[in-house]
């Protein structure tokens, strides 16, 4: 139990390094996600304030292949870290 404590502080650690680093590697990438956030809040705003067509008010947004995506690379992370740390 204690070596898995330790794997994890360590893979938490560097989880952290590897998101505060990715973006300083490509800044221009950062900068496209970023404009295009904005633009997405922005046009959403739009439409609450002058809205087009009469439906409901409220959008649910579910990111199911985001998280379908997320989940198969973690994992695939985690079994390699098994098989990596046996």
């Amino acid at each position: 139990m204690s070596s898995f404590l330790w794997q994890s502080l360590i893979a938490s650690a560097v989880l952290t390094v590897l998101l505060n680093v990715v973006p300083r590697l490509f800044p221009s990438a950062t900068r496209r996600a970023e404009q295009r956030v904005q633009d997405t809040i922005t046009e959403h705003l739009r439409e609450q304030e002058e809205p087009s067509s009469p439906g409901p008010r409220v959008k649910v947004f579910f990111p199911w292949k985001a998280m379908l995506l997320i989940s198969v690379v973690l994992t695939v992370v985690v079994n390699a870290a098994g098989l990596f740390f046996r």
